[in-house]
């Protein structure tokens, strides 16, 4: 009997979200109305017929717009996905984070085989040494069997795959231009915006993508540089610095702020980030501001300036590296013949169910507010097909972890101790180092800590920051943890497999809760 009400409430639940396409088909006009001013009439009427319609097109084949494609498609609903680009993926993929950690993961083991082997006991017959070729080569198929999977799973789903670039050119409809000058117009219920981003340039540097390089090129260098100066000591630098560190290069990061890591990362954490790459062989200048670079022969002149003391000086490199940051991607997308603004950052406003001004239009990952994260723009890209469906839609920003996966690793997810401090929110600190981890020990890999905030008055998590071995993987547990509002206590009374590094989570969660650790002094 339990059985049968347990199936009849899963039917009657997946009624609600499942897709009544002929009640879909009627949403091509707005199904939110909005004042008459801001949805002209004009831009509002379909005159192409019904039959011609799919439910809808998705510009972008990246994180977010590959996924929700296929989430739309096992909706119910007639999917097409336009990808400006040979292979899908986007930059994630391609030039991203998956060709950035095969590096990363591969250059650590070079390292570890020059450094760390004879200290474990391993005595190589000769010095390790770097097959750069095989190492592109590797990365190479990492790229070219996830691209490839991708399609496979289009074909799996029914999701069409048009290559081309895609222009809105109508409130239901888009124009595609191909590569060997043909076009196709697509006409569909609603629009989804997922072009990603691109590399924000440098005023008066040009790049080149040889010496002159951006995220995308530091990716493929056809040999290791001597120098190695990089322009922001963000997430992107400080990963492919070590990459470069780790295979020979001397490396200086310059960075306008006064510590490492980029925005969000907490100070205490960054601190020890810093001396730890600093101990790897990276130089960092802070609070220094890049203000031109030359080309003189076959090196570059870098002249920098100090933010706050105005001292100028210059430094000499084989190879600069500009990771600014990143920008939305809105060239020739069409937005203005339908009557979407940008706002004062170049993104495409949308509301709460990520609708633009236009309701058959939405707009998901980097091109609207928030984090550029892949895993963000995967989850707004399932929200919003699910949204269209008639789902619930939400998304809490402030459980959207962050990784820099460098050696030791750094995550967090939440609020940071600053955060807490200019909100003047009472919270409470639990904090657990590696060192007295049982599996960091045995590892040899034990530097680091795990750090969680709690409310002082409820015990309900606040943030976690995590910098040591495997923090990529720990930050999980503590966004579940956010998630779902647990407190300290919560964490601290679940069982931990022993022994694993996840113990240090859990000790950090003792400490909060209790005042106290149980295996640290």
């Amino acid at each position: 009997m339990i059985q049968m009400m347990h199936q009849m409430m899963l039917s009657d639940d997946s009624k609600k979200v499942q897709l009544n396409r002929d009640k879909l088909r009627c949403l091509y006009l707005d199904p939110f109305p909005r004042p008459s001013d801001r949805s002209p009439s004009s831009l509002r009427v379909a005159s192409v017929p019904r039959k011609a319609y799919v439910d809808l097109v998705v510009i972008g084949g990246g994180p977010g717009g590959y996924v929700a494609a296929i989430k739309a498609a096992q909706l119910g609903m007639k999917t097409v996905c336009i990808e400006k680009n040979d292979t899908l993926g986007g930059t994630c993929l391609n030039v991203g984070c998956i060709p950035s950690k095969a590096l990363l993961n591969n250059s650590h083991y070079l390292h570890m085989a020059q450094h760390d082997f004879a200290n474990r006991g391993i005595d190589l017959p000769s010095p390790p040494k770097l097959n750069l070729e095989k190492m592109m080569e590797a990365k190479n198929n990492s790229v070219k069997g996830l691209t490839g999977g991708i399609a496979a799973l289009f074909k799996a789903n029914k999701v069409k795959h048009i290559q081309g670039h895609g222009t809105i050119t109508g409130v239901n409809q888009v124009s595609v231009a191909k590569k060997d000058g043909s076009s196709e117009v697509v006409n569909a219920r609603n629009i989804l915006i997922a072009s990603g981003s691109e590399v924000t340039p440098f005023p008066g540097i040009t790049i080149d993508e040889k010496q002159i390089v951006s995220s995308t090129g530091a990716l493929s260098l056809s040999q290791v540089p001597k120098k190695m100066v990089v322009i922001g000591a963000g997430v992107i630098g400080l990963e492919l610095g070590s990459v470069w560190q780790r295979l020979g290069a001397q490396v200086t990061a310059i960075e306008y702020l006064g510590h490492v890591g980029g925005m969000g990362i907490d100070m205490e954490v960054s601190k020890l980030f810093q001396r730890t790459l600093t101990k790897q062989g990276f130089k960092f200048m802070l609070k220094t501001k890049v203000i031109g670079a030359t080309k003189i022969g076959g090196s570059i002149k870098v002249d920098v300036e100090g933010v706050e003391n105005g001292k100028k000086e210059s430094m000499e490199c084989d190879t600069l590296l500009v990771c600014v940051g990143r920008r939305p991607f809105t060239h020739n997308l069409g937005l203005q013949s339908v009557g979407i603004s940008l706002d004062e950052r170049g993104r495409v406003p949308v509301n709460q169910r990520f609708q633009t001004k236009v309701g058959s239009i939405y707009a998901i990952g980097d091109v609207i507010a928030g984090p550029m994260l892949a895993h963000k723009a995967e989850d707004e890209g399932i929200l919003a097909v699910e949204g269209m469906a008639g789902g619930a839609v939400h998304i809490d920003y402030n459980c959207i972890p962050s990784v820099v996966y460098t050696h030791p690793e750094v995550a967090w997810v939440g609020k940071s101790e600053e955060q807490l401090k200019e909100e003047g929110v009472a919270y409470k600190i639990g904090k657990f180092p590696f060192v007295a981890n049982s599996r960091a020990k045995t590892n040899n890999d034990q530097e680091g800590f795990v750090k969680v905030m709690a409310d002082k008055n409820t015990d309900r998590l606040l943030g976690v920051h995590i910098i040591g071995p495997n923090a990529g993987e720990m930050i999980a547990e503590a966004t579940l943890a956010l998630e779902y509002g647990a407190s300290a206590e919560d964490v601290a009374r679940v069982c931990h497999p022993h022994p694993t590094l996840s113990e240090a989570f859990r000790e950090a969660n003792l400490a909060a809760y209790c005042g106290k650790a149980i295996n640290s002094i």
